[in-house]
């Protein structure tokens, strides 16, 4: 790891976290930079994911000792496929063939990956293909998109995958009070009821709610990454375990695709609500 950027430890820091705590996603997007090493991290990212000798406790995270990591580097893994664009787009046959190929079990191990290079590349009919994988995926199947700009990503793609980031200017370094004391409430639990009436007034309605989770989830990940500089002194934190923040993550990632449906927003809040209550 010794010629990995800063940005770059805390990305394999948040990975290895994921993985020692058994809270793999079914989905990612990991937003770029315009690096030429970002891909093998990438790379590596698979390898952790997929080596049976636990790739992320090898010395320098360099695996010499299975087929698996080889086959990777070499660029012939059976059970990793990488869907570049054809042309200017990515396009809904390569996705059908994609979905084909993956009905196969696995044949090397008990996962299957697949990376989706400049997903802001999926045109309309690839975009809905692929959402369709991403709302009922199968056990053993990662999805990696990769992009320069996650906002030039679907909102219906993007509010499915777990965002991880290996551009530094993403890092969030301020803070909002509000923003701290709603993230207090979540880590305590029972605070949210007590403090319904000021929370509704901070998040009044579903668009607001949505910002406000996605930037309460990029605080959690870089906090468990160790980049999250501002907040390493917050007392909510030190009383909280990593695998509680990874399972706020989660229930973040699984509650807020349903804002986009035509729920009742108070129940759904007191729906994502009552479960951080149960995580304390």
């Amino acid at each position: 790891m010794n010629d990995l950027t800063d940005i770059q430890k805390k990305f394999v820091n948040y990975v290895e976290t994921i993985l020692s705590s058994n809270r793999l996603s079914h989905s990612y997007l990991i937003e770029m930079g315009d690096s030429s090493f970002e891909f093998p991290l990438v790379l590596l990212f698979v390898k952790m994911i997929l080596c049976p000798k636990n790739v992320y406790k090898c010395q320098n995270l360099n695996c010499q000792e299975c087929n698996v990591c080889q086959l990777i580097d070499e660029g012939v893994f059976p059970d990793l496929e990488v869907i570049e664009a054809d042309g200017v787009q990515i396009k809904k046959n390569q996705l059908i063939n994609l979905k084909e190929e993956f009905q196969n079990h696995s044949l090397l191990g008990t996962r299957r990956v697949y990376i989706i290079k400049d997903a802001e590349k999926l045109n309309p009919a690839s975009s809905n293909t692929i959402l369709k994988f991403l709302e009922e995926p199968e056990n053993g199947i990662i999805a990696i998109l990769l992009t320069k700009n996650r906002y030039q990503v679907l909102d219906t793609i993007l509010s499915r995958c777990q965002v991880l980031s290996l551009v530094d200017s993403s890092m969030i370094t301020d803070i909002d009070e509000k923003i701290e004391n709603f993230i207090s409430y979540l880590i305590q639990g029972d605070e949210l009821f007590i403090r319904y009436k000021e929370i509704l007034e901070f998040i009044p309605d579903k668009s607001e709610a949505k910002r406000v989770f996605d930037i309460v989830e990029q605080i959690f990940t870089q906090y468990l990454s160790g980049s999250l500089k501002s907040m390493n002194d917050f007392s909510a934190f030190k009383e909280c375990s990593s695998e509680n923040i990874l399972e706020y993550i989660t229930i973040i990632e699984e509650e807020i695709p349903k804002l986009m449906y035509n729920v009742n927003y108070k129940l759904w809040l007191d729906s994502i609500f009552s479960r951080f209550v149960e995580v304390n």
